[in-house]
């Protein structure tokens, strides 16, 4: 899953939310000096990322892009299923999704000394252009898969999955509707065990 998911996925713990946000970008044991809500939020975030992995419709749904994209398949699909949860936010949550992320971006502020610098540096262009939130527009998911196309220096040809997402919209959005179901039941257990 990509940031969206992780930080809804996180209930409603501001520490717990940074620290699933910002684990992709810690190794190893590297976060044991961090406050235990935020380890939690990094333990949490590897054991959603183990889950989604494994499930069979998030399996299905890289399968659609393996043979054009290759390992890059997960991550498309992530961002893909963050574009769902945004565009069905109210069938998730009662707040509304931009004081949601209004909330977290907040927080992000308010608890800026925690955040690892990778956090710091992504910041301000992710607040600036209001990633989250546009996640649930088309045109938000093609301007991020652009962006990433260019970190990897054009050799993913995410830029070009957007051209997938039009083609397989609703088998994309079934399997993320159903997947998602299952996710959040783990996701709840999973916390509930930290």
């Amino acid at each position: 899953m990509n940031f969206l998911a992780h930080i809804y996925l996180s209930n409603n713990n501001d520490l717990i939310k940074i620290g699933n946000f910002m684990a992709d970008g810690i190794r190893g044991k590297h976060y044991e000096d961090l406050p235990i809500e935020i380890q939690k939020g990094i333990v949490l975030h590897r054991a959603i990322d183990s889950f989604t992995d494994m499930h069979p419709l998030f399996r299905q749904s890289t399968k659609r892009l393996h043979l054009r994209y290759h390992h890059y398949a997960g991550v498309i699909v992530d961002i893909f299923y963050d574009h769902f949860l945004a565009k069905n936010w109210s069938d998730h949550a009662e707040e509304q999704l931009e004081d949601f992320v209004a909330r977290f971006y907040q927080s992000l502020q308010d608890h800026y000394e925690l955040l690892t610098d990778k956090t710091k540096g992504l910041m301000p262009y992710m607040i600036q252009d209001n990633w989250l939130v546009n996640y649930q527009y088309k045109e938000g998911i093609a301007r991020i898969l652009f962006q990433m196309d260019r970190r990897t220096k054009n050799n993913s040809k995410m830029q070009f999955a957007i051209e997938e997402l039009e083609l397989y919209y609703n088998e994309f959005e079934t399997e993320f509707t159903l997947f998602f179901e299952d996710l959040k039941t783990f996701s709840a257990q999973k916390l509930a065990s930290l």
